[in-house]
């Protein structure tokens, strides 16, 4: 059974490349439409990202109607009937539709096929099962339109035999609800999720990694970080336990700020109380080297910024720069058990924005100068002048920095004649 609605104010379906791709696909006895989450956020009010196009043109037939059209086409995954379409340099993904003929895990057998209602079943929530054609007539199958007027996120059948499908699934069903959903999620999914929870142990790092980020940035992200430890899949995620007090400060503190939302630093908050555990996510998660020097920077003794004074403040942002100083600062804030409004962890976030760190002036020159030559012992009197120009509060008028080195030199040759 179909319901069907008419798709109102959607611009991208009249003109543009995503029309151009239905109208080139469209005739000649096949059929397009655009599919998931484009559908599904043009029906909820939200911008539309990636747009996916299903059809029931076989692969071939595509490419070669692109050819003919002066399009671009790349067979990204052409096996499971998935060709890339570019048209004015924007990327589509063209999928002919598919019916699963054996299904075990992620390594399903399928056919290409023409019916649109088994292509949906075929998908793991109703709100992603919906379709639009050129008409602006959205098709559903599985009741994806109730299930998006009732913020409701749904799994297509059985929800046991959708994530033995695939246990990325669990995941899956909290992001998508911390984005789309509302209320409590959907009981029977609920249920799945922490029945099928040890096949999450089975997953590639990175394709937890994505699902994870992506949750982080969510709007509705502390209430299903509750519902996951609530049902024990934080362990099996995380590798250790999650800090949803501090999660749920860090998220209150960057809507105080006016922050956009930080997928990393959120994680920090929940997940990283020493430097420890930034290593072991990176591990778990396989995060980017980046994110891992990002977590580890945040859990480097966050906890004695609280009480600092104006001349710490100073030091540790010339010595973090500005992103990991507001960082790791905002991490001990969300720990503090300050509120969003507390004026000593406003004053120091704002730091950055009212000071900026002046360049060490003293260079290799002076103290070449002063006797020493090129070597390790020069770049230890350079770390200690530096060491000592910060203690002295940035100077940069020339009788203080003559003196600092003149000191510096004193205390190195008295250090290394001991």
């Amino acid at each position: 059974m179909t319901d069907a609605r008419v798709l109102d104010d959607v611009p991208w379906l009249r003109s543009g490349p995503p029309a151009r791709v239905l109208a080139l696909l469209n005739g000649d006895s096949t059929e397009a439409r655009v599919v998931g989450g484009a559908v599904r956020n043009a029906l909820l009010g939200i911008p539309v990202g990636d747009i996916d196009i299903a059809t029931t043109a076989l692969p071939d037939e595509v490419i070669r109607r692109a050819k003919e059209a002066g399009i671009k086409s790349v067979p990204t995954g052409i096996e499971h009937g998935t060709v890339t379409l570019v048209v004015d340099a924007q990327p589509f993904e063209v999928t002919t539709l598919r019916e699963d003929i054996e299904t075990f895990g992620r390594k399903a057998k399928v056919a290409f096929g023409r019916d649109w209602a088994r292509d949906a079943a075929r998908r793991d929530f109703t709100i992603n099962g919906l379709s639009v054609g050129a008409d602006r007539v959205v098709h559903d199958y599985v009741g994806g339109l109730a299930d998006i007027a009732a913020r409701r996120v749904r799994f297509i059948g059985d929800p046991d035999r959708r994530i033995a499908e695939d246990y990325l699934r669990i995941l899956r069903f909290f992001r998508i609800h911390a984005a789309y959903g509302a209320g409590e999620p959907d009981r029977a999914g609920y249920l799945a999720c922490i029945a099928g929870r040890e096949g999450l142990a089975t997953l590639s790092a990175e394709r937890v990694r994505m699902e994870v980020l992506k949750l982080m940035a969510a709007n509705g992200a502390v209430a299903a970080i509750e519902a996951m430890a609530d049902g024990g899949l934080l362990q099996t995620i995380f590798g250790g336990i999650g800090y949803i007090g501090p999660f749920a400060a860090m998220i209150a503190i960057e809507g105080s700020l006016g922050l956009e939302p930080n997928a990393v630093r959120r994680l920090g908050a929940l997940a990283v109380a020493v430097t420890e555990d930034a290593r072991r996510l990176s591990a778990q998660l396989r995060l980017t080297n980046s994110e891992t020097k990002t977590l580890d920077s945040m859990g480097h003794r966050w906890w004695r910024l609280a009480g600092m004074d104006e001349a710490r403040a100073r030091r540790l942002l010339y010595r973090l720069g500005a992103e990991r100083y507001r960082d790791r600062l905002l991490l001990a804030w969300a720990r503090s058990g300050a509120g969003t409004d507390d004026l000593f962890w406003r004053q120091f976030v704002g730091l950055p924005e009212r000071w900026s760190a002046p360049k060490f002036p003293l260079k290799a020159a002076d103290f070449i100068a002063r006797g020493f030559a090129e070597g390790p012992a020069l770049g230890h009197v350079l770390t200690l002048a530096e060491d000592a120009w910060l203690a002295a509060g940035f100077p940069v008028d020339e009788p203080a920095l003559k003196a600092i080195a003149d000191q510096t030199v004193t205390r190195f040759n008295h250090d290394h004649r001991l």
